[in-house]
């Protein structure tokens, strides 16, 4: 460094500095950290709020299909224990009725073809017998029905 120069208005590390050391320099502005951090954690935020939405989305769609497996093992236990006259027919509809000691039957005919008098003393369900021999319930008569779904 020559004479002229102050060495005390020198900087001796240049590129360190938290400003600009020349006229030609990259202009520096301080950052306000704390506005940095906030947008940041904000975002944070955002994106781990929005993945745990979607698991809980998920965790909600499993519990639904689960329950409805559930659902049809104990219908598909209470055809089983009904009354039945025929072997059932895989991807054919059926009819669930409760008789007037509260036995089950399972019949092919339909609630509306027996004519003047039905024999039962209400219709529960229709049917769907299922490849697995589970049923899926494709009807429920909800203003009489007893089974718990």
């Amino acid at each position: 460094m020559s004479d002229a120069l102050d060495k005390k208005n020198v900087a001796t590390n240049p590129g360190l500095i938290g400003y600009a050391h020349t006229a030609g320099s990259a202009v520096i502005k301080p950052e306000d950290m704390g506005k940095v951090k906030g947008k940041a954690q904000m975002a944070m935020r955002q994106q781990t709020q929005d993945a745990l939405h979607k698991i809980y989305r998920q965790i909600e769609l499993l519990g639904k299909q689960a329950q409805e497996i559930n659902n049809r093992i104990e219908v598909s236990e209470r055809i089983y224990d009904a009354q039945m006259s025929f072997e059932p027919i895989i991807n054919h509809n059926y009819f669930l009725y409760e008789r007037n000691d509260g036995g089950d039957v399972l019949s092919m005919v339909g609630p509306g073809e027996w004519g003047r008098k039905f024999p039962f003393s209400r219709f529960l369900a229709k049917v769907f017998l299922m490849a697995d021999h589970t049923w899926k319930v494709e009807f429920i008569n909800e203003d009489d029905i007893d089974i718990e779904l």
